[in-house]
């Protein structure tokens, strides 16, 4: 039997709109977390006294396992439709979410949005929203929540409705691209299975419309670009780096490079899950073993190519950027850091080419003397050390970025065009 098809899903929105508890009771409905696990949870969150939190528990419960390093990726739950396999990828609500987002999830391919039916869209809603949309998401289903606590009401959803059609619009995504839907997360209503207490919603549950999607085609014909996450010295074994395949195919044997670093060598082995791998493919996190390489030679934010088709190292690039927020303006010369892949680095903006209207593209403004809170622009970054970066048509994941300041997200990007270092 043919694998079905793999789409990569990201649960974002305000942090108290019920996003782990939304994930929970679609893991447990979709018979992806097993009665047994789920009883265990149930119990930990009553002693704990938090019974209405079970679901929750179930995405917080891999936190915790993760941060002992029990195993390299236990933030990644799966399930299965009819018609496609899906990976949820956590992504926490609070203010290091953006982070996340860009490391872990600007890999996504679908995005819920969940928005509560009592408090309606909030800031961080519109900044996840506008985010998702310049990481290049093209699917948005967005969950309006809670609705057992408006009463199943059709007015009290059809307004929330309405003020999320605008902000999403808003956002940049298009009619065709996005989906609403009346879910209770608490009690299951419309999430993996129809509820009965909203007769007048006649649309898709949530499982259903993610089930429609089209899962993209796996960019193995590209050459090999994986982030590296981590690196662990494992006795006995040597320097394990980790990270996901993005693009290309990376087999034992290859001759490997590490770019900014530089180090190079052979593939040992790869393994995933602690089973040995033959090959790894885009959206596959890996641990990989390279001969002679030491823990000193490699860092997170290191990108691995082929010794034949390195990764771009940038002496400076291009990128079109949408700024978010900003309490003041942003001048020339203003050096934030960059999340960029993996990486996290400081860039200066060296120049600000043009300001243009973020809904038209139309230009407004050449060389404009600073930018502020919704204005989208052309600019030129220069990296303050050495970065990979590439283009975003090229390497959709290693050509967008967020830029992060006074613990907020100021802006997000993609990358236009690269200027290579010697």
């Amino acid at each position: 039997m043919a694998e079905k098809p793999h789409i990569n899903l990201i649960f974002i929105g305000h942090v108290d709109h019920g996003k782990s508890t939304l994930v929970g009771r679609f893991l447990y409905d979709s018979g992806a977390l097993a009665e047994n696990e789920y009883r265990k949870i149930k119990e930990e969150a009553e002693a704990r006294g938090k019974g209405s939190f079970a679901f929750a528990y179930v995405m917080d419960n891999l936190k915790e396992e993760r941060e002992r390093g029990v195993t390299i990726d236990v933030s990644y739950k799966k399930f299965s439709g009819k018609n496609n396999n899906f990976t949820i990828i956590d992504a926490p609500g609070h203010r290091d979410f953006v982070k996340n987002m860009i490391t872990g999830t600007s890999q996504a391919d679908a995005a819920v949005l969940v928005i509560s039916a009592k408090d309606g869209p909030q800031m961080q809603t519109k900044e996840h929203a506008f985010l998702a949309n310049v990481m290049g998401i093209k699917a948005l289903t967005v969950a309006i929540n809670k609705m057992d606590e408006v009463g199943y009401k059709e007015d009290a959803f059809k307004k929330v409705k309405e003020e999320a059609t605008k902000l999403v619009k808003m956002a940049g995504f298009r009619d065709e691209q996005f989906a609403i839907i009346p879910v209770s997360a608490w009690l299951g209503d419309n999430v993996a299975k129809k509820s009965t207490n909203m007769p007048w919603y006649t649309g898709p549950t949530l499982l259903e419309r993610l089930d429609s999607l089209t899962a993209p085609k796996l960019p193995t014909d590209k050459p090999l670009r994986l982030p590296i996450q981590d690196v662990y010295s494992i006795k006995g074994v040597g320097t394990v780096p980790v990270g996901r395949v993005e693009t290309g195919i990376i087999k034992p044997n290859d001759k490997i490079i590490f770019m900014p670093s530089k180090a190079v060598g052979e593939v040992k082995s790869l393994e995933a899950h602690h089973e040995q791998l033959p090959q790894a493919l885009p959206g596959d996190n890996i641990g990989f073993n390279v001969r002679g390489l030491e823990r000193k030679d490699c860092n997170r934010g290191d990108v691995v190519g082929h010794q034949s088709h390195p990764p771009m190292v940038a002496k400076d690039f291009e990128a079109q950027i949408v700024v978010l927020n900003h309490p003041t303006a942003i001048p020339v010369g203003y050096t934030p850091v960059f999340h960029m892949h993996t990486a996290q680095m400081s860039c200066t903006l060296a120049e600000l080419k043009k300001r243009m209207d973020p809904k038209t593209g139309a230009v407004q403004e050449e060389n404009p003397k600073f930018l502020k809170a919704g204005d989208a622009a052309l600019v030129k970054i220069i990296p303050q050390k050495p970065l990979v970066v590439e283009e975003f048509k090229l390497f959709p994941s290693l050509g967008r970025f967020a830029v992060r300041d006074m613990g907020q997200t100021v802006a997000a990007g993609v990358v236009l065009k690269v200027t290579p270092r010697e």
